[in-house]
């Protein structure tokens, strides 16, 4: 891998990140390595310390694919600005950086935390002539449930993940939360990561349309990454890297993700990213689509219980409906930036139209 925070390592400088985007990156400083402790967890060391090692299987053939770098992982503002429009078209030119990050946002109650992550691709593409769609953009992600059992990092319940307008839900090995309304459709595994002592889930993306589901129900398939959560980010060294750390960033911070929802040079609307034709986006295939990504708090599962954006903004609600839970599970929240928004997203999911990301 390539270490974005050392310029000897790298064959190129990334760009220096805007002033919006440099604010939402979590410092090393404030998002130490977490190591077991007395003292409250803090919501960035609680995410880094559930944060997924992630498999990317990655597709080099087609002009699309940008000999595989369509298939990394990488940040909104990757090229410098929060322009959703544009990502296509810089995703493509010599010397784009790369570097890899993933965005969360913690909820609380007083029984449970509930963190999502929220991985970005500049471009959901295919190498296919017939009848298949790619897009500018393309964010796909995972919830984890977390009950707050008196340990410092607490203990994951669940699971459920976003393959494009279909939500899967998953459970560890032992634990107490079975099928609810929607049946469990598999086990979420763990793996030990080099870079810090803890076993963290393992979640994997396909490559080109990017759907995600817990490892292995997607795998690396010849070419591929392997993103290991850390304090650095790394741009890799090829498109078959199997030791890449990835860097996050709280959607919640200060100009970040969640303050720029209504930036329209970066939302389309309310919670789905603008995306244009421009470029070569649907050359050589059936067609490229407009404004067809979404932030977790537009993704949406059309024929579940739970609402468009609940996901992220009312985690409880879903896990209410997904899962049977033995244990008391509170549905008021201590801690929720999204319910400041809530009549606007209730909207939101009453009036927008379905997003196939």
């Amino acid at each position: 891998m390539l270490d974005a925070n050392n310029a000897t390592r790298r064959p190129r400088v990334v760009r220096a990140l805007v002033a919006a985007g440099a604010a939402a990156v979590l410092a090393a400083a404030a998002l130490a390595a977490p190591t077991p402790a007395s003292a409250a967890v803090s919501r960035a060391e609680l995410a880094l310390r559930w944060a997924p090692i992630h498999y990317q299987d990655v597709d080099a053939t087609g002009s699309h694919a940008l000999s595989g770098q369509s298939d990394y992982l990488t940040r909104v503002d990757f090229d410098g600005d929060l322009d959703g429009r544009n990502n296509w078209d810089r995703a493509g030119q010599a010397g784009a950086p790369l570097a890899a990050h993933a965005y969360y946002s913690v909820v609380e109650t007083s029984t449970h935390w509930y963190i999502t992550y929220f991985f970005f691709h500049p471009r959901d593409w295919t190498d296919h002539p017939f009848f298949e769609t790619e897009h500018e953009n393309d964010g796909e992600g995972a919830l984890f449930a977390i009950e707050r059992d008196g340990s410092t990092y607490g203990v994951l319940r669940s699971a459920v993940t976003v393959a494009h307008s279909d939500f899967f839900s998953y459970t560890p090995t032992g634990s107490t939360w079975t099928s609810g309304a929607e049946s469990v459709d598999g086990t979420l595994g763990f793996q030990a990561s080099p870079h810090d002592a803890f076993q963290h889930p393992v979640t994997a993306q396909e490559a080109q349309g990017h759907g995600l589901k817990a490892h292995p129900q997607y795998d690396i398939n010849g070419d591929g990454l392997v993103y290991y959560p850390s304090t650095v980010a790394e741009t890799p060294s090829s498109g078959n890297d199997r030791d890449v750390r990835y860097q996050l960033i709280d959607i919640f911070a200060a100009g970040g993700l969640w303050a720029q929802r209504s930036n329209a040079s970066l939302f389309a609307s309310l919670g789905t990213f603008a995306g244009d034709t421009s470029g070569d986006c649907g050359v050589g295939t059936w067609s490229c689509s407009t404004n067809s990504a979404n932030a977790p708090w537009g993704w949406d599962d059309g024929n579940d219980a739970s609402a468009r954006g609940e996901i992220a903004s009312d985690p409880a609600k879903l896990s209410a409906a997904y899962f049977t839970v033995p244990t008391g599970l509170a549905r008021t929240y201590s801690y929720n930036p999204y319910a400041g928004a809530a009549a606007a997203l209730a909207e939101a999911a009453r009036t927008t139209p379905p997003t196939v990301d």
